[in-house]
């Protein structure tokens, strides 16, 4: 197998809504809002009519985007044998996803994230973590993680439970090690735990420019590259409309933004990309069309999105 990603595995539920909902709700129109009362969250959940639900998470994004690139992939997540589970398996395995997890009524229902359009195309999120982030060591696969090229994983996963023995024994079985730092807010939060990662068990990073910034507390970009060079690992980052770069050893290559996009929405934008440079990387490809790949792939999702509804 070419790549297994490891992450938040969370179901998106689309569905169409008038501002008045987010009013009504106390909702901040273009946010997203975690939470953590699943009496809240089914509230919610009750008023709503589903248009259509996703298999869903930031690298689970990523996977299904290197397999409709023709890439032999897997993914390693965490769910509850409820009805958004079954979706979650079946939505994979729609997208010739391997689901290499057996589910089982847990404690806490599956992940899910309510993605609230209004209108005029805006997205507003409530995410429900439920059992996506309790993910532990024995929901990993030894055996298919030796067997692939390449893990992939997130820093979301982070934020609930302990997930560090899953990290740990993944790490331990893989021949080489992706991991995307997410969000800055994560990096924030787990600064210490990510340049330990970065500096010490990871082949290659992907981070924006914010998120890499805040990691090594740099104020000029010229102290990112100066920190890729020094710890020898692919850091591969998005800046924008200044296009994307990738740092190795003292090569640095750098693309330019897809021009006139239309921005209807930036989110999944930075997991699409991900999937297009590991699919360049993965076969073969100079780091240059590796990279030129990523920004097709994101600049795809960032013209498309709003007008699958």
């Amino acid at each position: 197998m070419k790549i297994i990603g490891i992450g938040n595995a969370i179901v998106d539920v689309i569905c169409k809504v008038e501002e008045t909902f987010l009013n009504q709700n106390n909702l901040t129109k273009g946010n997203m809002k975690l939470i953590f009362d699943e009496k809240e969250f089914n509230k919610l959940l009750t008023n709503l009519k589903i248009e259509k639900t996703i298999s869903g998470g930031s690298v689970a994004n990523s996977i299904v985007g290197l397999s409709q690139l023709g890439n032999e992939v897997g993914f390693i997540g965490k769910v509850s044998d409820d009805i958004f589970g079954e979706k979650y398996e079946m939505g994979l395995k729609n997208e010739n996803v391997k689901y290499i997890y057996q589910k089982k009524k847990e404690e806490l229902p599956t992940g899910t994230c309510l993605i609230l359009i209004t209108p005029d195309s805006e997205r507003t999120m409530c995410t429900f973590l439920g059992t996506a982030g309790k993910i532990n060591d024995k929901d990993v696969d030894a055996n298919a993680i030796k067997k692939t090229e390449i893990i992939f994983l997130e820093g979301y996963l982070w934020d609930e439970g302990n997930p560090k023995k899953a990290f740990d024994k993944a790490i331990k079985n893989a021949n080489k090690v992706a991991m995307s730092l997410s969000d800055k807010f994560c990096v924030d939060r787990h600064k210490s735990d990510f340049l330990d990662l970065v500096k010490n068990k990871l082949d290659i990073i992907f981070a924006n420019e914010e998120e890499i910034m805040a990691l090594i507390d740099g104020k000029h970009f010229d102290e990112v590259i100066s920190f890729a060079k020094q710890i020898n690992k692919f850091i591969v980052i998005t800046r924008g409309d200044k296009g994307a770069i990738s740092i190795k050893d003292n090569k640095v290559t750098e693309v330019g933004a897809k021009k006139n996009l239309k921005l209807v929405d930036l989110t999944g934008a930075g997991d699409l990309f991900a999937a297009g440079y590991l699919h360049g990387f993965i076969n073969g490809l100079e780091q240059k069309d590796s990279l030129i790949h990523g920004t097709e792939m994101s600049s795809k999702i960032i013209q498309q999105f709003g007008a699958r509804l």
